[in-house]
């Protein structure tokens, strides 16, 4: 025991006798955190950055937007850093080793154990290409909701079908399609109540906002967002109470966007998952989950297009 402790000692003093970068060099970049069974649910995201010895972490908690690391230090080969937040702070404590983050990310009254990965590599942005496209599914019919399930399966649904229109009673799930997607079109029509917010998933990862902000200047929290991640072109949003139409195509990491007959996004590459995302699995075919727990808002047209010859990662 007196050796392994010595040991220790030792490693900890040539940790902290390396130059900085060699420090954090394991760490820099951006990785996919998730939490560890049974907190699979628990979905993070980290960009951490080493900028002339100064190290910096941008963290999405869960929900949200990314937000900057506070008291960012890797000491002893362990990067840790505190999170700002809605009551008491999330402090993070990772370790890199074999490509690979395990760590903590928690409170005093719950920590998750989590592993980071790295994100795919994607190819060149594609949405724009010359697809071939598969049979259309509707989601959503005008009579039945029966392609959808709901996140949260402790809590009821609170959505119903009224003249040809599926819509919420907030505080209402949110709805995740039964079928899984890769690369796709989907074509929707919806309406926004006044100061009306809910969102789009695209396989569960990526939110598009849904928003009533017309004559607003765009912002990367703007209708048609990619949700904290990149600003619409344009805004091209419709008052409250009218209905609007959107059809995003979504091929590897990169999206086209038009809105009301505007193109929002033109071929614009994701930087990584939204808050709210389902999981971290980013090659993978996944669901449309359509946020229900804010305010009041009408679909009467969810359909998706498969794309047959999407994109592939490096």
């Amino acid at each position: 025991m007196q050796l392994q402790r010595i040991a220790v000692v030792m490693l900890g003093a040539v940790m902290s006798a390396l130059p900085a970068f060699a420090q954090s060099a394991p760490f820099v970049g951006k990785w996919n955190v998730t939490g560890d069974a049974p907190n699979e649910a628990y979905v993070y995201w980290l960009d951490v950055k080493d900028e002339g010895g100064k190290v910096s972490a941008m963290f999405l908690n869960r929900g949200g937007s990314p937000v900057p690391g506070a008291d960012v230090k890797i000491e002893n080969g362990e990067l840790t850093f505190k999170v700002s937040g809605t009551g008491e702070q999330p402090a993070v404590a990772l370790r890199a080793a074999g490509g690979k983050l395990t760590g903590t990310v928690g409170t005093s009254e719950k920590s998750v154990k989590v592993t980071g990965v790295r994100p795919p590599e994607w190819g060149a942005c594609n949405a724009n290409g010359q697809h071939a496209f598969g049979k259309p599914v509707a989601l959503f019919d005008g009579k039945s909701m029966a392609a959808w399930d709901v996140q949260f399966k402790d809590k009821p649904q609170n959505w119903t079908v009224e003249d040809g229109a599926m819509t919420n009673t907030p505080p209402a799930n949110n709805l995740v399609s039964k079928e899984r997607f890769k690369d796709f079109r989907i074509d929707a029509e919806y309406k926004l109540s006044p100061k009306g917010n809910s969102g789009i998933y695209l396989r569960g990862r990526y939110e598009m906002q849904v928003l009533d902000d017309a004559g607003t200047p765009v912002e990367a929290h703007g209708h048609m967002a990619i949700y904290s991640r990149k600003a619409p072109l344009v805004n091209a949003s419709k008052p409250a109470d009218e209905w609007q139409t959107v059809q995003i195509t979504l091929v590897g990491n990169c999206v086209t966007a038009v809105l009301n007959g505007k193109t929002v996004h033109d071929n614009s590459r994701i930087e990584g998952i939204t808050g709210g995302a389902l999981d971290a699995k980013e090659t993978e075919p996944g669901p449309i989950m359509i946020q229900g727990d804010h305010e009041k808002v009408w679909f009467r047209k969810v359909t998706v297009t498969p794309i047959t010859n999407g994109t592939s990662t490096k």
